[in-house]
């Protein structure tokens, strides 16, 4: 495939795929069930966190927190109101993650939300230039300082797929799917490519990446090669290579 082609192609997939459609079954879904700028950032960041290995295990606990917060996720967390839904033991809340850490990753944003008053605010006073990877490390440098291990992963030790979709969510602006409460701080331009086992397959495949693991210089790679493909917004190119393997 040229380049002119894979252009045409992968910008013809973005825009199919880019569509209220792509939140059915997607992690994303469940920012657009609460109302509210706060609720929708505190939603969103929680399923960013929950959102890996297989969906039909993670949605469940999603769905779980989304209820018990009465879809007012920002005072279920800013009143700790989630203590009388989660013990504080040892049990399983989701794979590596039991009700303490739960719990301590809780703690933890509820801090964010009394000394900034929003998850936004504080992602707002890390942006200095403006750009995602100030975000993506000051947010994972702070639960690292709580003690929080891999919940909010750095982009300076791993992919950080998660953390960058969450970024996604909230930066990109004009979509039926990414909610652009945070474009007004973060210049799109800026943001990076989730990176996970599917996207660098295809990634790959395509000639967009030569590296043959993943880390974060393959994200930064991939992202500056779909950015010669949508310069302005460089991660509509996830909506692309999603849609690569679905028409596969």
């Amino acid at each position: 495939m040229t380049d002119a082609s894979l252009t045409t192609s992968l910008r013809h997939l973005a825009a199919k795929y880019e569509t209220k459609d792509f939140l059915q079954n997607d992690p994303s879904w469940f920012m657009h069930q609460v109302l509210g700028r706060e609720n929708q950032e505190v939603m969103a960041f929680i399923a960013s966190v929950l959102s890996y290995g297989k969906r039909e295990l993670f949605f469940p606990k999603l769905h779980f927190m989304l209820k018990a917060s009465r879809f007012q996720p920002y005072r279920w967390v800013k009143e700790a109101l989630f203590r009388r839904d989660i013990g504080d033991n040892e049990q399983c809340f989701y794979r590596l993650y039991n009700n303490h850490m739960m719990l301590q990753f809780l703690d933890t944003l509820q801090k964010i939300i009394i000394a900034y008053g929003s998850l936004g605010a504080f992602a707002k006073s890390l942006a200095v230039n403006h750009t995602a990877l100030e975000v993506l490390n000051g947010l994972s440098d702070y639960f690292l300082a709580q003690g929080i291990k891999g919940m909010v992963p750095s982009p300076r030790t791993s992919v950080a797929k998660r953390p960058c979709m969450f970024l996604r969510w909230m930066v990109r602006d004009g979509s039926p799917v990414d909610l652009g409460l945070w474009a007004d701080f973060i210049d799109k331009r800026t943001l990076f490519i989730p990176l996970d086992t599917h996207v660098m397959q295809e990634a790959t495949r395509l000639g967009l990446i030569k590296n043959k693991s993943a880390s974060w210089h393959t994200v930064v790679q991939l992202t500056d090669s779909l950015r010669n493909i949508f310069p302005h917004d460089p991660a509509k190119g996830d909506f692309a290579l999603f849609g690569v393997g679905i028409d596969k």
